[in-house]
């Protein structure tokens, strides 16, 4: 039998990461990754003992299951030529296709609740998966402080933990993010595409990067070159190109860009300095970035 593998977008995430671990053991198909594992999802692997899933960096003439993602600018290579057999997100939906395919999209705040949600009755007896698909939530939902975060998450992160041994998921939370958050001896272009994804916004590339830390003083040697990064990409096409540097103590970004300020300033509401802008409240890119920046490429 031909295998399936169920894989996440571009530069994986641990929700991506994990969503597709757990579907590929739930489902019977074949995990896979279409980049390299950052520092948080190596530190959750390595924490529960389980391998990186296998990289697949090209999906031409294969079957795949996509997880935590639908939208062909976030897709591995070669998606064109593959057959996607299905897709489970919680993102919003922008993809069709000429044949039938399984769809399960749900506005929660990680693809890990869902699989949790589904599979919850046979999770529970396994505590390396409940253990992972919890740290793929509060991955996700930032330890639940994005606007993402819902009650429903909360309460299957609560089921989680239990089958897990976990007392404390705040504190596991948190240890979680300190592993994301070290970018010692990171590049700025491994800093920018840490977490990056290109999006079409009224047929004007976009692309968009965060990066979760809890001091956002770590950055300060970093941001000029990390600018002179974002004007490299500028110059392949994109129309704005910009990295959120999240504060999830503070729970508030820097929106660090390269582009016409104008359009930072209309979409936020505030005026940029140079090439940044602080806005408090920010944590979530699916939220409360993408939907601004839209609106105002829409009405340009």
């Amino acid at each position: 039998m031909e295998d399936i593998y169920v894989i996440g977008h571009r530069n994986p995430d641990t929700d991506s990461v994990i969503s597709a671990i757990a579907a590929a053991k739930t489902m019977g198909y074949k995990a896979a990754v279409s980049g390299d594992i950052n520092a948080e999802t190596a530190f959750v692997l390595s924490k529960f003992g389980v391998e990186a899933p296998e990289k697949v960096i090209d999906l031409s003439g294969k079957k795949v299951f996509l997880v935590d993602h639908n939208e062909n600018t976030q897709m591995a290579d070669g998606w064109e030529s593959a057959e996607i057999v299905g897709i489970l997100d919680h993102h919003r939906i922008n993809f069709s296709s000429s044949a039938p395919v399984f769809f399960h999209v749900e506005p929660l705040g990680s693809t890990c609740s869902i699989l949790a949600k589904t599979f919850m009755d046979g999770i529970k007896n396994d505590s390396v998966l409940a253990g992972l698909l919890l740290a793929g939530i509060l991955s996700d939902t930032v330890i639940f402080k994005s606007p993402t975060a819902t009650d429903e998450d909360k309460l299957i992160a609560a089921e989680l933990a239990a089958a897990a041994g976990i007392a404390d998921i705040e504190a596991f939370g948190l240890e979680i993010k300190k592993a994301g958050a070290d970018i010692s001896g990171m590049t700025a272009a491994d800093i920018v595409g840490k977490d990056f994804k290109d999006f079409d916004m009224s047929g004007k590339k976009v692309g968009i990067g965060q990066i979760e830390l809890p001091d956002l003083s770590i950055m300060e040697e970093m941001e000029s070159a990390v600018i002179a990064r974002l004007d490299e990409l500028k110059e392949q096409g994109y129309e704005l190109v910009m990295i959120a540097l999240t504060d999830i103590i503070k729970e508030g970004s820097k929106l660090i860009f390269s582009g016409d300020p104008s359009i930072i300033e209309k979409a936020f509401g505030k005026a940029p300095e140079k090439n940044s802008v602080y806005v408090d409240g920010m944590m979530s890119r699916k939220k409360q970035i993408v939907p601004p920046l839209e609106e105002e490429f829409k009405n340009r």
